[in-house]
């Protein structure tokens, strides 16, 4: 067929398979999964179900599997090596050292790779979102990414085994995504589309009828458009269903009336929502659809007086029914879509967004005094003050003359200048982590970007086998191609979220990890009694998040309010070289103070820890190391 490319790499795609019950695939991941393989009609990957010990009903897969896809199942003994360091569903390409790992990551590679088999297929790309977005920011900062990805699949699970048994409760994620349904949405053309809200809502009280070139958007939304009974939606559902149609040329644009162009941003109607995150149908609403489905069923067979509460959720899951190839791909899957009743959509109060929820103790905090001055000095009265553990070789450098081009930073594409601080901060973390390496160890580079830290680790330490993890595929591959180029054979490379990494370690590293991920690295050492090197970044983007709560020691806890501490981290990234000397010192001692509560903490779980400040101190303007040993 024309436009479809014909050499693609050969890739495994491993899912887990636990039991299957009720026309559903466990866990729910895999069904996700392929619930998108199916909708894409993606026959690229070579699928394998990986049985767990508790593995049942294998003999009914045929009736929730799509015949299109060909599926081996294995023992998660036949894993390669690489997968079974990571948690499923994980996407391997030969020869087994380029692994993706984790749903988000797994379903946007799919999508890609769909694209690329079949590049007419754009309807597949748009799945990815405004600027190919959609699910991209990893679960551990983004509270809807972690809500989709992660703890309404596990919820939903919970839910059907708890209704086995008795009558079950409503998970708490469920009611937050009808919050989240409720709220107004956002979109990149928010105000243009909010004022043709307004134009129409002003119109003589008559909802405007179909033109000819909505016809089709008409033909795909079916009776969606008459389950709407307020005009104020149909702007929204025109706008959405556009989007899964053929496009038309656009007919010219008349000037708006004074009223609509005048109109205050304030004043604009909210656009409602047609779809989970927003206007237009995304992976998003792939990932809910399965387990929306199967928390619908058991609502309609035990709990069918709870349905009125969750009006939006039925409304946008009739809505999704209408989209070109969902039903189908949802017979293929063993879905069956139930027939709702029209609820009636009950007034909400709008919430914050997910993402923007505060900090109580942020709001009201009456003993806080403002500024980084008033919080060093009553840390300064509780003996904490700012003093670095001694440099074990200020001087040591690698001779990077002498080693394979490769091996250098300049390989990564940087002005040379730039280069050479980053060749200045690497002496630093490979003086560390070499006179702490033994043969044999596993070395694991956290947020490794194009893998000038891993690289050279694994190039040093050729009896050490060392693993790259990011989240960014572009700075991962341009990490393997150099690799490659050095003919690396003990280098892993791992696309996930670092908490889908589940491999055991000795060392783990992380240079300039940005706000929080500095202490997930630390966080995930420590799980596994693994030393560390980190060198934090960013602190200014700290916050409290679903993992951590600021300060962590029980020492600045006991000092330090949540507001306080956040005032020392907005100042510790104040250390760029073109600011005042003054300036840059306040700057470094705020630094200094929040990675001393990263060490105190760190300390309290049995760790011996040094805040060292890396030479020469023009490497960086984010210049401490922090260097963690277990006891």
């Amino acid at each position: 067929m024309k436009g479809i490319k014909k050499s693609l790499t050969e890739e495994y795609l491993y899912l887990d398979l636990s039991h299957q019950k009720e026309g559903c695939i466990f866990p729910l991941h895999t069904s996700i999964t392929l619930f998108l393989l199916s909708y894409c009609d993606c026959k690229i990957f070579k699928v394998c179900l990986v049985l767990t010990e508790e593995s049942t009903g294998i003999s009914l897969l045929k009736n929730v599997l799509s015949e299109d896809v060909e599926i081996q199942i294995i023992s998660r003994q036949e894993l390669p090596p690489i997968v079974q360091n990571c948690c499923l569903p994980a996407v391997v390409e030969r020869p087994d050292n380029f692994c993706r790992a984790g749903l988000a990551v797994v379903l946007r590679h799919i999508i890609q790779k769909s694209y690329e088999a079949d590049p007419s297929k754009k309807e597949i790309l748009e799945l990815l979102g405004f600027k190919k977005t959609c699910l991209k920011a990893c679960a551990e900062v983004s509270q809807w990414t972690r809500l989709c990805e992660l703890t309404i699949p596990l919820a939903i699970e919970n839910f059907l085994k708890e209704s086995s048994d008795q009558p079950p409760t409503i998970p708490a994620e469920i009611l937050e995504l009808e919050k989240k349904l409720s709220e107004p949405v956002r979109v990149h053309n928010d105000d243009k589309l909010r004022r043709q809200k307004l134009k129409q809502q002003k119109a003589a009280g008559v909802r405007p009828s179909l033109d000819k070139e909505e016809t089709k958007s008409k033909a795909h939304r079916q009776e969606t458009s008459e389950e709407v009974d307020s005009s104020s939606a149909s702007l929204e559902l025109r706008v959405a269903f556009s989007e899964l149609t053929v496009r038309e040329e656009p007919a010219p644009a008349n000037r708006e009336p004074a009223h609509v162009r005048k109109a205050r941003a304030s004043d604009l109607p909210p656009l409602d929502h047609v779809f989970v995150e927003g206007l237009y149908f995304t992976l998003a609403d792939i990932v809910l659809l399965p387990c929306i489905h199967h928390f619908l069923v058991i609502i309609c067979k035990k709990l069918s007086e709870k349905l009125v509460e969750f009006p939006l959720l039925a409304a946008w899951y009739q809505r999704i029914q209408e989209v070109p190839r969902v039903k189908t791909t949802a017979s293929q899957c063993g879905i069956q879509f139930l027939h709702l009743p029209e609820l009636q959509t009950t007034s909400n109060e709008q919430q914050p967004s997910l993402d923007e929820v505060p900090c109580v103790e942020e709001q009201n905090d009456p003993s806080f005094i403002g500024g980084p001055r008033p919080t060093m000095t009553k840390l300064m009265e509780k003996g904490i003050e700012v003093m670095f553990s001694p440099h074990p070789c200020p001087t040591w450098t690698l001779d990077w003359d002498t080693l394979p081009a490769a091996v250098s930073p300049k390989e990564g594409k940087m002005s040379s200048d730039r280069a050479l601080r980053k060749q200045q901060q690497l002496n630093n973390l490979v003086y560390v982590v070499t006179n702490q390496a033994k043969p044999g160890d596993r070395i694991v580079d956290f947020c490794s970007g194009g893998g000038h830290v891993g690289i050279v680790l694994a190039h040093m330490l050729p009896s050490c086998q060392v693993t790259l993890i990011e989240n960014k595929e572009l700075s991962l591959i341009r990490a393997k191609k150099r690799s490659d180029k050095l003919g690396l054979s003990n280098i892993w490379f791992i696309q996930a979220n670092m908490e889908y990494f589940t491999g055991t370690f000795n060392i783990g590293v992380a240079l300039h990890a940005c706000g929080v991920a500095t202490d997930m690295v630390i966080e995930h050492c420590i799980k596994t009694r693994a030393s560390f090197v980190t060198c934090p970044c960013c602190y200014g983007f700290i916050q409290n998040t679903s993992k951590f709560n600021f300060p962590k020691s029980e020492q600045f806890k006991k000092t330090l309010s949540y507001k306080e501490h956040m005032i020392l981290c907005r100042f510790a990234d104040q250390t760029a070289v073109q600011l005042p000397p003054q300036r840059r010192l306040i700057g470094k001692q705020c630094m200094f103070l929040v990675d001393l509560d990263r060490a105190r903490a760190a300390e309290e779980c049995g760790y011996s820890i040094q805040v060292i400040s890396m030479e020469p101190e023009s490497c960086s303007p984010k210049n401490n190391m922090i260097v963690g040993v277990p006891i």
